[in-house]
Formats: C-alpha cells, structure tokens, sequence
C-alpha cells in the first residue's frame, strides 16, 4: 500500500475501526464527555464501517424474537443514567414510552431495540464514514500516532490517529469444510437468504443447539407451513440458559475486575462454570414452544418439526438425483447413520471473534503477547506495545480470555465505552 492521500492534516484523538453497538456506544461516551469540558480537553473522533448503513444482526431480527438482556443495559444507561441517548430516551422520542412501561417487560423485541440503536446512530453521522473499509494501518514517524489506511470505492485515504478504537465485532463460525451457497447458510444470513426464494422449501435442516438455532428452528417451522424442519445437535435436548439472579452477576461491571485480577486457573474454572448463562443455551420460554409444537404434531399425527438429537450431521452433498442436497446424520448412542434429501441446511452453529492482528496489519508486530501467546491487554482494554509505538490501540471484543464472559456481549458495553474514553483522555492530559 503506497501513496494513498492524506484524508485531515489533524491528527484525531480517536480512530474507530467499525460502528456497530461498542463503538457506537464509545462515540456517545465521547459527546458526552466533551460535553462536560472546556473545548481544549475534547477528543475527536471518526468511526469507519465497511457496511453501507448501520446494521446489526440483520439477518436475526426475526419477528417475536426478543433481546436477552434488559433494556437497561443499552449503549450508556449504565454507564450514564441521565444520558439522553438512552433506551428510555428513545421510547419518549417515538412516544412509546407508557405503551411499553404497560407491557410489563425488561426485554424489549430485538427488532425494536435494532430500531434503538439506529435511532442513536442517526445522531453520529457527522462522525461516522460508511461504505469505509479499513485495510491497513502503520505506525506514524516517532510512533506518537498510527496512520489508518482506509479504502472508500476505489480510493485510498490515510487517516492519522493517537488512538485506534478496533471493534469489528465476530465471524460465523462454520465446519472447516462447509462452503455456504444458495442452498447452505449460516443463520446470520437468515432473513436476507429466506427473502430471496423463489419457492418454498419442503425439507429443512437446522444445524445447532443454542438461542440462534432454536430461534432458526421456530422461525422455518412457523414460516413454511408445509414444510418439514429437522433440528440436528449433539445435546439430548436444548439446554436452558441459567438467567438467575445470582449467575448473571458474571456480567455485573464490578465482575469485570474480579476476572481480570483471577489466576488463570480461576479464570478458566469461572468461565466453565458460567458458560450457561450464554453458551449455547436457550430461552425457557422458547424451548418450551418448540416442545408443544412437537408434542402437539403428535398429537395431530403429522409431524414436520422433528428433534434429531444426539446426533451429528456428517456430511452434506449434492442429490445426484435432483437438484437438492442430502445430509448424512449419525444418531451417537445407537450409531445408526441415515441418509435423506432436504432442500436447505442452515448452520446456527454461532461466531468466533475476528483475530485483530487481521485488521492492525504492520502495527500487530509493535504488540506484545502473554505468556499463552494471546495479546496482552491491560484493564482498560488497551493492547500493550513495545517502546516503539506510544499510540493506544484498544479493543472493544476479542478480550473474553482477560475480561470475562461479558466481553462480547451487550452487558457491559456503556461501562466498557466510558472506560476506555477516561483511559484515552488520562493519557492525553499524562502527555501534555
């Protein structure tokens, strides 16, 4: 990469490497602090996102399907009650407010909290740059700032930046040997892929145990009145997600540093323990709808939704009699493999993080690693560099391994944002 222009002269105080929920939420900590200080303590900040507009999880806004976590932990509320940017805020503005206080519930629709966040990110344009990729970055001469190479169309710009704000968020998770096409999927791509049909599928498989796949599963069945769908996991049946009130004290904020502080042996015990508050659970509520509808199909003697538990899905190929697929499943506890056709695979089979040296380019070899061989992040979530690169790099994602289950989730979004705005502008005041 040579020559790209020079998009500002200034040197920002921050650089966002995409604008879904954590940096959208960083932007508004960011307003919201230079709001409070005199005009040579505010922080600049830019965000570019490779997507046309704001979006998140489009593909999962399924109708009926509602968030799992409160209302109360949108992008600031805890961080910053009487933030105007809050869920609340959002429900006044759109004169909501009393209609949702009588529903009488903490979990608000997923597509109506994806409207919430756009209804934010609608007040951020002056500082976001969509349709903006970022492709490379380099440390500045003297290694005070990282220079972000940013591709828009068929142009390369070079945005200066003290610090870099990387929150690009997680990848679908796939088998090593699955290749997604017109007739296999992953569920994020759900919504976009059901749309464009051009008939209706007779036979459906969906491959996962968790929320996503459960929801996947409710969503084809309930869709395609004639078809069947086949649910296919490892489990003897869906494990419901533990949201008791002592368990989801792992994603209280002051958990954050409990877990950081941890030895790693603890880390790892603690993590195990409460990965069913997340992982590859499901809503009590949502298992027991999938149950009546099985038992109900019984009941009627037609049965479309079928639970094909404790197997695996071996192998899915082209029908050399037909322009379907088949799928090969093993049931575990007797071995009994069978072979049938089906017209579509959908594997709920959830996200991994996105490595970050992908996106930091030459600046990941200025990062230093733990012992592990992971990166090494400090408590503000800042990557440590060697002498060579005093530009902050921080991350918002990818930091479950130091800062617990929360890190990709939702829960501790608002407090993560202000406390990565009050580590930047600690440094700025430390350097002048």
């Amino acid at each position: 990469m040579t020559g790209p222009a020079t998009d500002a002269d200034d040197i920002l105080d921050i650089v966002g490497v995409g604008f879904g929920p954590s940096n959208l939420a960083l932007a508004v900590a960011v307003r919201e602090h230079n709001a409070d200080r005199p005009a040579a303590e505010h922080l600049t900040q830019v965000y570019f996102e490779k997507q046309p507009a704001f979006g998140w999880h489009r593909g999962m806004l399924i109708d009926g399907a509602t968030m799992q976590v409160s209302f109360i932990k949108d992008l600031v509320t805890m961080r910053n009650p009487a933030s105007e940017y809050g869920f609340l805020s959002y429900l006044h503005d759109n004169d909501r407010l009393a209609d949702f206080i009588n529903h009488k519930s903490l979990f608000p629709s997923r597509v109506e909290f994806h409207d919430y966040l756009e209804w934010v990110a609608r007040r951020f344009q002056d500082v976001a740059r969509y349709g903006s990729e970022v492709v490379a970055m380099r440390p500045g001469p003297g290694g005070d700032h990282i220079e972000v190479i940013v591709r828009r169309g068929g142009e390369h710009r070079v945005q200066r930046a003290r610090n870099v704000v990387v929150a690009v968020g997680q990848e679908p998770a796939l088998p090593d040997d699955i290749e997604l096409g017109d007739r296999i999927w992953h569920c994020a791509q759900l919504l976009e892929r059901v749309e464009r049909l051009t008939e209706e599928p007779r036979r459906a498989v969906v491959v996962g145990a968790g929320q996503s796949a459960a929801e996947t599963t409710e969503f084809l069945h309930r869709r395609f009145e004639n078809a069947e769908v086949s649910a296919i996991f490892l489990r003897y049946g869906y494990s419901v997600a533990d949201d008791t009130p002592f368990a989801n004290r792992i994603f209280d904020p002051e958990s954050v540093d409990v877990f950081y502080g941890a030895p790693e042996n603890v880390k790892r015990m603690l993590f195990d323990y409460h990965r069913n508050t997340n992982y590859s659970v499901v809503d009590q509520e949502l298992a027991d709808e999938l149950y009546r509808r099985v038992y109900q199909e019984r009941v009627r003697g037609v049965e479309r939704l079928r639970i094909l538990n404790a197997s695996r899905l071996h192998a899915v190929r082209r029908d050399v009699t037909g322009d379907g697929l088949r799928v090969d499943v093993e049931h575990l506890p007797t071995g009994e493999k069978r072979s049938f056709g089906v017209d579509l695979v959908v594997y709920a089979t959830g996200y991994r993080p996105i490595d970050p040296a992908n996106v930091l380019g030459e600046v990941a070899e200025y990062c230093r690693r733990d012992a592990g061989k992971r990166p090494a992040i400090t408590r503000d979530y800042r990557l440590e560099t060697d002498d060579r690169l005093r530009a902050g790099i921080y991350l918002q994602g990818g930091t479950e391994q130091t800062h617990g289950i929360s890190a990709q989730l939702l829960s501790n979004t608002a407090v993560r944002a202000g406390e990565i705005v009050r580590s930047i502008a600690g440094a700025r005041v430390g350097a002048v």
